[in-house]
């Protein structure tokens, strides 16, 4: 029997990639969007339904999921991969803005992740996996706001596995470095601000994350990843993927604070 995968967030990006990798691993995959009507990614697979999905609406997370459950028969792995990047300093951000990444990043995450531990702990098991970022453990200029959400992300997920692994539900958490998908065009919400005593850090921080982005890995690295980290039977946790994510975290890990600061505003001068 094929297992069964239910992915957030498969318009684009990571998740559109995820879903069609495990497609062609023989699972079937419920790919959730926000607007299936204008989805064209998955025609050509028998073994993948698109579902609606809003992680900001309690009803449609629990709509999806118990019609996912009804068309695959269960749900094996769930990955929340739902997100997207609000960066500019933070003097000029807005608590609407503020609310709506945490809404979608860390609220949506935990509204879906809460409505499958039911399902997964009835069926005797199965696996959480949370695309968080390198940037849950590590910061750079202008991303307070992001950073802080993918934080949050690290530590509910890390917190949650001890309350999970005895009934066989494993956690396991992607923190993906500079990869090429639309989080650098159409998924950022880049803040502009009249605040001029700020703009020779903005100016350099954007060129950064432009070229950043420019040189960012495939997604594809990033699905593959995801897939591994399914099918692992270990309770190791955390997977670190795409450059420079594995080397800054471990340089995180090793360096007292104010040595790893250093690096990183050498790259912002």
């Amino acid at each position: 029997m094929s297992k069964t995968v239910f992915i957030t967030g498969t318009s684009s990006g990571i998740g559109k990639f995820t879903a069609i990798y495990f497609a062609q691993q023989g699972w079937n995959v419920a790919a959730t969007v926000r607007n299936p009507s204008q989805d064209q990614n998955f025609r050509e697979f028998s073994n993948i339904k698109v579902y609606f999905l809003d992680v900001t609406d309690s009803t449609s997370v629990q709509t999806a999921i118990t019609s996912a459950i009804q068309d695959f028969g269960q749900i094996d792995v769930l990955v929340n991969n739902a997100g997207y990047g609000v960066d500019g300093v933070f003097e000029a951000i807005t608590e609407e803005i503020i609310a709506k990444q945490f809404n979608t990043n860390v609220f949506g995450l935990m509204r879906v992740t809460q409505a499958i531990i039911p399902h997964l702990r009835q069926q005797g098991g199965g696996t959480i996996i949370q695309v968080a970022s390198m940037g849950g453990r590590i910061t750079f200029p202008l991303y307070s706001i992001y950073h802080s959400s993918k934080w949050a992300v690290e530590g509910f997920s890390e917190s949650l596995q001890y309350e999970l692994q005895p009934f066989n539900i494993k956690i396991k958490i992607i923190e993906p470095g500079v990869i090429k998908t639309e989080f650098y065009e159409n998924h950022r919400v880049i803040m502009r601000d009249d605040l001029p005593m700020y703009q020779p850090l903005v100016d350099v921080a954007q060129r950064v994350s432009q070229e950043a982005g420019r040189k960012g890995e495939s997604p594809e690295l990033v699905a593959q990843t995801i897939f591994k980290a399914a099918c692992d039977r270990s309770y190791k946790m955390r997977y670190s993927v795409g450059q420079p994510a594995p080397i800054l975290l471990l340089l995180r890990k090793l360096l007292p604070d104010s040595w790893f600061f250093s690096i990183i505003k050498r790259v912002y001068k």
